[in-house]
């Protein structure tokens, strides 16, 4: 079993895995389908905070929120700030005063004039007179002096807000233009204008409005940072659809393979082959091989599967389903796997579907086909349908441990605490030498425990720990767990025990260097380290979509934009499914923002 991401993304592991985990053999929800999404991520990073799917990154959030906490200051925070509007003056910036010297007489009566039709345009503006202010905002604009910079940037930024009232879209992004191109670092018209490119969908041109908003406001206002997380959403999300509708099929490392069919432990696709289904040593090798290519596509991709050759495995089962031979639903399900493991879902729910409707297949097929297109519902956000697989997986097979293990992972992303601890129990009677049921279940108690903040059950679950891994030294998922909860406590030095044991059981396993590179930068702020760990990761499996994912994470936080999206690209290329593409489009549509912010206003967020 592989160390992993954190549990609440294993439910994956029986549909559209990722190189990035290895809970229960290796899948990855991803961003939004539940449980705490990159915990172990943000956890490990210290006070960066990643935002939703974004990675806007805010460093010491967390101790400013302690601070105005312990000054009583709410204002510490401004996460419901409203902007309102319209405004007596700009955000404060230089030369704002009246000038001195000859003429300024002048100066200030023509200035004068111009504050004078601004006030009477914020009377119309508060009485809902929105032409009429617009015409008042137009005078001051004409008869403010052209040096008055700071005064004709609220004109224009007072004339967006009565546009803005009419959803005079256009004219709201023209006037906010003209306002920050007088004040750069004006926050009320970059964020205007970022509402007014949302309204055109212009996303590009508002993520970085509001970008540069979060950067000035010190990602303080919770406003400004739910539209930069939700127009990266949104360009994550058209950028993996036409992205992942194109993309070429990428088979995933053999030691993530391996990993994968590892969770499942009735599954009968997974089974060395048995004796009369290849050559006996005493019987003529080059006959018996010739029959098992010749008459059996199911059989030959088996034999592929002993020896690692994992490319021709689709084909060689598509040659048993179009012959409709022997071994037809055994070979719809190993293609529908492989489909899974190359990110190709469309392709494998017709293949899932016939075999659990093969009313004559094995009914150890017909459930683990079931939970493999259930966990692939979980994966795409459909909890019901999910839900309703795996239930008619344990009425179909009620003896079949992985039915409940899988399920159990299931219920742990619904928050069913209780339901996933009562599966985990029902495959451990099953099958009482599972080791991953019994760390699993562990951690799941842990995470409640911890959520709820309950000392007595943490410390019970830790114990629980101390158990599986004494009980079960071969297991290298109960030391990942394990090593999970203990940096939650903060038991650093126990924690990199933990993942050293997993490195020692399993030292292609590229995850656990990702994680422990992590703990590195949590524990002993050791970047260099960490880097090093991380590096190791991708050198032992280059496909390792997790590794490209968190170095480019903390290239961000270093303040290397442009090698943080090279790190995003790359793992853009490994995303086995559409969901967990967006999310990393996400990461690096943000990191192109602050690097446009940052040659656009001189802004950079504060850096590792």
């Amino acid at each position: 079993m592989a160390a992993s991401k954190p549990v609440e993304a294993a439910v994956v592991a029986a549909a559209v895995p990722s190189s990035g985990s290895g809970v229960g053999g290796g899948g990855t929800a991803g961003p939004g389908t539940g449980g705490l999404p990159r915990w172990q991520l943000a956890l490990a990073v210290g006070a960066p905070l990643l935002l939703g799917a974004g990675a806007i990154y805010l460093w010491s959030r967390q101790q400013r929120r302690r601070e105005a906490r312990g000054r009583g200051d709410a204002s510490g925070l401004k996460r419901n700030s409203e902007r309102k509007t319209p405004e007596g003056r700009a955000s404060p910036a230089p030369g704002s005063g009246h000038p001195e010297g000859p003429g300024a007489h002048l100066d200030m009566n023509s200035l004068d004039r111009a504050q004078a039709a601004k006030n009477k345009g914020n009377k119309y503006f508060k009485a809902g007179k929105y032409e009429q202010a617009i015409q008042c905002y137009t005078e001051a604009i004409s008869l403010c002096p052209t040096e008055k910079n700071v005064d004709l940037s609220t004109f224009y930024q007072n004339r967006a807000a009565a546009f803005e009232q009419l959803q005079k879209w256009k004219e709201v992004a023209q006037d906010c233009t003209k306002a920050v191109e007088l004040n750069p670092k004006y926050v009320k018209a970059l964020f205007r204008r970022a509402k007014a490119h949302e309204k055109l969908d212009n996303k590009k041109e508002c993520l970085e409005d509001v970008t540069a908003v979060c950067i000035l406001e010190g990602f303080q206002n919770q406003q400004s940072m739910l539209l930069a997380d939700k127009v990266l959403k949104l360009l994550g999300k058209e950028k993996a659809k036409e992205k992942y509708k194109n993309r070429e099929p990428l088979m995933p490392s053999p030691q993530f393979i391996k990993s994968y069919f590892s969770s499942f432990t009735d599954d009968i696709i997974s089974q060395p082959m048995l004796k009369g289904e290849k050559s006996d040593e005493d019987k003529d090798k080059e006959g018996e091989a010739l029959e098992v290519k010749e008459n059996s596509g199911y059989l030959k991709a088996k034999q592929y599967m002993e020896e690692e050759n994992y490319d021709k495995i689709i084909s060689e089962c598509s040659k048993e389903i179009d012959a409709e031979g022997k071994y037809m639903a055994e070979a719809l399900l190993l293609r529908a796997t492989f489909y899974l493991l190359i990110g190709n879902a469309n392709a494998a729910k017709p293949d899932l579907d016939k075999v659990i409707s093969l009313k004559e297949a094995n009914v150890k097929l017909r459930a683990n086909a079931l939970i493999k297109r259930g966990s692939m519902f979980m994966q795409q956000q459909q909890p019901l349908l999910s839900t309703q697989d795996f239930n008619m997986a344990a009425d179909i097979d009620p003896q079949n441990a992985d039915v409940y293990h899988h399920r159990g992972q299931l219920k742990i992303l619904l928050d069913q605490v209780e339901e996933a601890v009562a599966d985990f129990d029902e495959c451990i009677r099953l099958r009482p030498e599972s080791a991953l049921a019994q760390a699993q279940k562990c951690f799941a108690l842990y995470r409640q425990a911890y959520t709820g903040n309950n000392s007595s059950q943490i410390q019970a679950a830790m114990k629980g720990f101390e158990e599986v891994i004494k009980k079960f030294p071969r297991c290298a998922e109960g030391y990942a767990l394990y090593a999970q909860a203990l940096t939650d406590q903060q038991q650093f030095g126990k924690a990199d025990e933990m993942y050293d044991k997993c490195i020692d059981l399993e030292p292609d396993n590229a995850t656990t260097y990702v994680h422990k590179g992590l703990l590195q930068l949590q524990w002993k702020q050791d970047l260099d380290r960490g880097l090093e760990l991380i590096s190791k990761a991708i050198e032992i499996d280059n496909k390792c979509d997790f590794a490209y994912e968190t170095m480019g994470t903390i290239e961000v936080q270093r303040g290397n934009m442009e090698k943080a999206i090279d790190m995003f690209n790359k793992a853009i290329n490994l995303a086995k499914s559409e969901m967990e593409m967006a999310h990393l489009y996400s990461l690096c549509d943000a990191a192109h923002a602050q690097t446009e912010v940052a040659k656009k206003y001189g802004l950079k967020p504060p850096t590792l």
